[in-house]
């Protein structure tokens, strides 16, 4: 059983178009908030990034411009994305990405986007110092976690949270506080 923390968390994944370092724009977000209770609310969205897609991020996500251009744009979901994540640890498999994406998307559209966060690339390094890659991919298949729906929003979230699940069994709750970053 994993232990009940007095910690909201919101295990976040996106996808984007990819491109050039600060140009990217998302494509899809899950986000799976973990209450103080462990009850996991889901928050799962498609989105139009108005930007054309990478062919080979085409590929691997398997998600296109045809297939999003009906979607909500960034603005329309942002007030939703903010509203469901406030009070609560961004929590991502190398947090550093999707955070920095996340807050770039909220400038572009006029609001700061301010979280604490913790990245589960660092706490499984701790949980599990003998691993040869921390990759999600690689990680989760060594540890005997399955992936539904790789490079999809929803399916890496899914794996992240099974992965932080299994880190919370591993570590106090005190070792896990020690990798939460402040806002920036």
């Amino acid at each position: 059983m994993v232990k009940e923390f007095k910690i909201r968390y919101s295990i976040i994944d996106i996808e984007t178009t990819g491109g050039k370092f600060n140009q990217e724009k998302i494509t899809e977000i899950a986000i799976l908030r973990i209450s103080e209770n462990n009850k996991v609310d889901i928050l799962h969205k498609l989105i139009n990034p108005i930007k054309k897609i990478q062919p080979f991020v085409e590929k691997l996500t398997r998600l296109n411009n045809k297939m999003l251009e009906n979607k909500p744009i960034f603005s329309d979901v942002a007030i939703e994305i903010q509203d469901f994540t406030k009070n609560s640890i961004f929590v991502a498999h190398n947090v550093n990405f999707d955070y920095r994406v996340l807050r770039k998307e909220f400038k572009s559209v006029g609001i700061e986007f301010l979280r604490k966060t913790l990245c589960t690339i660092k706490l499984s390094r701790k949980a599990f110092p003998l691993e040869k890659s921390y990759g999600l991919g690689k990680l989760t298949s060594r540890i005997g976690i399955k992936i539904n729906n790789r490079h999809r929003a929803i399916g890496d979230a899914e794996a992240t949270l099974k992965l932080f699940n299994m880190i919370r069994k591993k570590l106090s709750e005190n070792d896990i506080k020690k990798y939460i970053s402040e806002y920036k």
